[in-house]
């Protein structure tokens, strides 16, 4: 299958001829779910499927809140399912003073 174009908007910092779209799955859903527009969504789910993009999402190394809520309402999953959920609540437990 083509590789999904995919705008340099989420991927300004990226040379796209050498990303691996196996390899850095979960790398590619996080940031266009973050920086991405609507088009290099639409074209991740033509590419990995829906499924595939719901899994790679819960695991995230780091989404933002608005992110994880938008994930949760389109895949039918909890905050709590992803990876990057508990991280944030420990960094939030640790800095408050």
């Amino acid at each position: 299958m083509d590789k999904p174009a995919l705008s340099k908007q989420a991927f300004w910092d990226v040379d796209m001829n050498n990303i691996d779209y196996e390899k850095h799955a979960v790398h590619i859903v996080e940031k266009v779910i973050e920086r991405g527009k609507t088009e290099d969504f639409d074209n991740l789910l033509k590419y990995y499927g829906f499924d595939k993009v719901a899994k790679l999402a819960l695991q995230a190394n780091w989404l933002s809140d608005i992110s994880i809520n938008f994930c949760c309402t389109l895949f039918k999953v909890h905050p709590t399912d992803f990876k990057c959920y508990e991280k944030k609540r420990l960094n939030q437990q640790h800095w408050s003073f």
